[in-house]
């Protein structure tokens, strides 16, 4: 890349305002903006681009790469909205028919996003002997019998470690229903532990038109702002991939928003290792920053009544924000937020209700020049208790995350950071980098592209499984957009199996690295 084509633009669109920064290649932010999310959220997007690149003036003919960090997926499974319905299939009967699939689920979701399931013979053990044959009439049978579906989820037990059978099963229907027909594998999706990973490669499957949308979208306002730029989603481990598989592994974009924030922080800030607060309109989402990326959970997650196994940053999120409301009257702080109503409804900007926003700036707070109304003082004493109560839960939040350590400094970041006292017990150096209230947009800018891999062996066969993992993941970086000559493992995690006749263990593994040559991307694209 030449330094004529140098900027980076980052987007991140919250629940209550939509970020857009613009990097140069040393990682100087030349314009930002909050603007608020839209309903159709697009339009969020549209204005945030459009104002830091009018900052940008001529200077916009360098920008060559658009990052996007996005709440399309989560809402989309909250709201039970968009999603696509899917035709489920297990391979593992006999051995795995106690629990059917999408056992679990909450009803309104099934109905919004199952058009059938199916438990037929196949899967392995956990030394890659197979459970029984593949039963491939089954699959076509139930398939011929459905009625409309959308697309194919296909589940076999052990399947990252053994994937033949859910290849085979993909040929099959490919060739039974033609190469256009969507099939989602749970092999590309998670690790090993099976109704989590059933679960999240079948909402995988389901946002695949949610997906679909959004890149779209995206693509539409880079056209319309005439930017010769390459497109990106974050992740939910703080890496990006290409938009192309974005669509295919859109269930990889759920955690984005959190886990861009934590990358910004750490580069906003300089440190490696931390806890991050972001404190937005709606929520303070707090994190553990480790070797300059987000610490991730090692629980399953539950996202709109489902749980999952992929991987995600370990957060707390507090119901603690700019916009949450306060009741005067019994002293309440929570659970409801105007969100990204703020500017309309708090009392400093002339509305009716009240906010920590509002208690913050009785506090002394700067908040853009403005002013409290005049209060009583019943008032005035309910807002300070109030945020008394708020700051008690986050110090309760960061002694929780800080695991003892009181050395651990706390970067604070996000659009309502004046929440947090510049003195919090359980902490360590209160820090507020510069930029901070983007820094979400900043994560999202200088991320690098990812990937992950997971392999099951015996403990004597872990150097060849570690090998055959680290390809793997190593791959899935480059598909994301990774620059093939620059692309390193940057994590191994090791897991000992338990309950095995043999002594096995699970290996882990996670590249990263720079994004490709625009000019090397956008030739491969053509």
């Amino acid at each position: 890349m030449t330094a004529a084509r140098d900027l980076s633009v980052g987007v991140d669109v919250g629940g209550t305002n939509t970020d857009a920064v613009v990097l140069d290649g040393a990682g100087t932010v030349l314009a930002s903006t909050k603007q608020p999310t839209t309903p159709d959220v697009t339009g969020g997007i549209r204005h945030g681009i459009a104002h830091v690149l009018d900052r940008l003036g001529d200077d916009r003919a360098r920008v060559s790469r658009v990052m996007l960090g996005t709440t399309h997926a989560t809402n989309a499974i909250v709201s039970r909205r968009g999603l696509e319905r899917v035709a489920v299939i297990r391979l593992g009967a006999p051995a795995a028919t106690e629990y059917p699939p999408v056992t679990g689920w909450p009803d309104d979701l099934t109905a919004a996003g199952i058009a059938g399931t199916a438990m037929v013979r196949g899967g392995h053990m956990v030394d890659g002997a197979p459970i029984a044959p593949l039963d491939r009439d089954g699959i076509l049978r139930f398939l011929d019998g459905l009625g409309a579906f959308d697309a194919v989820a296909v589940t076999g037990i052990f399947a990252p470690s053994y994937p033949e059978q859910e290849q085979e099963v993909a040929a099959l229907l490919r060739d039974r229903l033609g190469p256009d027909v969507r099939v989602f594998l749970s092999q590309d999706i998670g690790p090993a532990g099976l109704l989590e990973r059933e679960n999240a490669t079948v909402l995988n499957a389901a946002l695949h038109g949610i997906a679909r949308g959004v890149t779209r979208a995206l693509r539409t306002v880079v056209d319309e702002q005439g930017l010769d730029a390459v497109t990106y989603f974050a992740q939910n481990d703080g890496t990006l991939m290409s938009l192309d598989y974005a669509v295919q592994y859109p269930v990889l974009t759920i955690g984005s928003g959190p886990a861009n924030s934590i990358r910004g922080a750490a580069f906003l800030s300089g440190a490696d290792e931390a806890i991050v607060v972001d404190v937005g309109g709606t929520t303070s989402d707090l994190g553990v920053l480790l070797n300059g990326f987000p610490r991730e959970s090692t629980l399953p997650r539950e996202i709109g009544g489902v749980r999952t196994n992929f991987r995600m940053p370990d957060i707390l999120s507090l119901g603690i924000g700019g916009g949450t409301t306060v009741d005067l009257a019994t002293g309440a702080v929570g659970p409801g937020s105007v969100g990204y109503s703020i500017e309309r409804e708090a009392l400093l900007f002339g509305g009716a209700t009240p906010t920590l926003t509002d208690a913050a700036a009785l506090e002394g707070a700067s908040i853009d020049g403005r002013t409290l109304p005049s209060l009583p003082g019943a008032d005035k004493t309910a807002l300070r208790r109030a945020l008394d109560h708020a700051r008690e839960r986050l110090e309760v939040a960061v002694e929780r995350l800080s695991l003892g350590r009181a050395d651990l400094p706390l970067v604070v970041v996000g659009g309502a950071g004046f929440l947090v006292p510049d003195g919090l017990p359980g902490a360590g150096a209160i820090v507020r980098p510069g930029h901070g209230d983007v820094a979400n947009a900043v994560g999202a800018a200088i991320s690098l592209a990812g990937g992950r891999a997971d392999q099951l062996s015996d403990v004597e066969d872990r150097d060849a499984a570690l090998d055959t993992a680290s390809k793997a993941a190593i791959e899935r970086a480059i598909q994301a957009g990774a620059d093939p000559l620059r692309v390193d493992v940057v994590d191994v995690v090791e897991t000992p199996i338990s309950y095995t006749t043999r002594p096995t263990v699970r290996v882990s593994v996670k590249a990263a690295g720079p994004l490709a040559d625009l000019r090397a991307t956008a030739a491969s694209r053509t």
